[in-house]
């Protein structure tokens, strides 16, 4: 019988996640625009920025002792771009766990907002099943639109002739992404159980689209913002997801320009490599401190449970009943008028009887 019942509670839960995955893919327009945002973001890279990173390199080669001019060293270009590609791209896929997430809680705030939360608070749903539904759901659709993002790059990168990964690499670009989207899952359904509209979700979604790439380090390296915002910047889980995205993507790359400069001998001065690896490295530096890849999985880690804490104090809210409560005071306030009117009449009853009687 109690297996039954487990089965049971197990159907109950699947159906509650299937049932979130119909209504966020019967929006299109909300599917598409979730799926646009990091191949807009792609798009943008491509046709105007990877000129102005290249440049930025080749600007670096003029001014050495012996200045290098890239279009002279095609092989050196070629591994200069894949650097320079797999530092963005990286960047784009972690901002885009944390965009994902947030417009996947549409479906959250559009229950609240339409009142289907009454519906599941009248059937007999255990809250913490439906709590644990919205989860699932939230981290299979980040996971899932991300890895079509990494395919995507993938593809670009094997166009480009710039695809120089092995299975292990892209065995650990995926294990990047699975711990991000928990991670991004959990911060982004803490912050939208607060909001009741997707009108203010919307206001959110808008605010954090357009200054987390900056402040994560996903379109500029923190080492140009000042020192004061990069401390700041420690304190938001994407910088250090971020950072591991740029490991699993640039790893590799990194490896195989230092030793094609080593091997040809076309860079003679050691700082030129010095200052690629520092301004498009994996690594980051907060109070003074390098915080190396195993340490940035550490933080997204401590990050990932005091998020778990979080959800678990406020996942009542996910759930909450909008205009219960107000409903609930005016039947009381209704009540207690009533009453009051009720027992004003039974004390006036005995003064007018008395009254009568003396008339008479």
């Amino acid at each position: 019988m109690a297996a039954k019942t487990k089965g049971a509670g197990s159907s109950v839960f699947f159906q509650l996640t299937r049932r979130h995955f119909i209504v966020f893919f019967k929006n299109k327009i909300s599917v598409l625009y979730t799926l646009l945002v990091p191949i807009i973001i792609f798009v943008v890279y491509i046709f105007f920025l990877r000129s102005m990173e290249m440049m930025t390199v080749e600007n670096t080669l003029l001014s050495l002792d012996t200045p290098i001019k890239l279009s002279d060293y095609p092989e050196l270009e070629r591994y200069i771009g894949t650097v320079v590609d797999a530092w963005m791209l990286s960047g784009i896929t972690a901002l885009s766990t944390i965009t994902v997430a947030l417009q996947t809680n549409n479906v959250i705030v559009d229950d609240k907002q339409k009142g289907v939360n009454r519906d599941f608070a009248s059937a007999p749903i255990p809250r913490n099943m439906l709590i644990g539904s919205y989860f699932l759901f939230n981290f299979i659709v980040t996971a899932l639109i991300c890895f079509i993002f990494e395919i995507v790059c993938f593809i670009y990168f094997a166009a480009m002739g710039e695809f120089v990964y092995d299975f292990v690499d892209l065995l650990l670009m995926v294990v990047v992404l699975l711990y991000m989207s928990i991670n991004s899952t959990l911060m982004t359904v803490f912050l939208c159980s607060f909001f009741k509209t997707q009108a203010s979700l919307s206001s959110l979604i808008a605010v954090i689209s357009t200054g987390m790439g900056f402040l994560i380090g996903a379109y500029m390296p923190l080492g140009m913002l000042p020192t004061w915002v990069q401390n700041i910047c420690a304190f938001i889980p994407g910088t250090f997801g971020c950072a591991l995205f740029r490991f699993s993507f640039m790893d590799t790359p990194l490896r195989l320009l230092m030793e094609y400069v080593e091997a040809s001998d076309i860079v003679a001065d050691p700082a030129f490599i010095a200052q690629i690896t520092d301004t498009f490295g994996f690594q980051i530096h907060f109070f003074g401190l390098t915080v190396t890849p195993e340490w940035q999985a550490v933080a997204v880690a401590i990050y990932t449970l005091i998020f778990i804490a979080l959800n678990i104090f406020s996942g009542k809210k996910l759930t909450t009943v909008l205009g219960v409560g107000k409903k609930r005071r005016r039947r009381r306030a209704l009540a207690a008028a009533m009453q009051a009117e009720k027992s004003a009449a039974q004390a006036a009853a005995p003064n007018g009887q008395a009254e009568q009687k003396k008339e008479e």
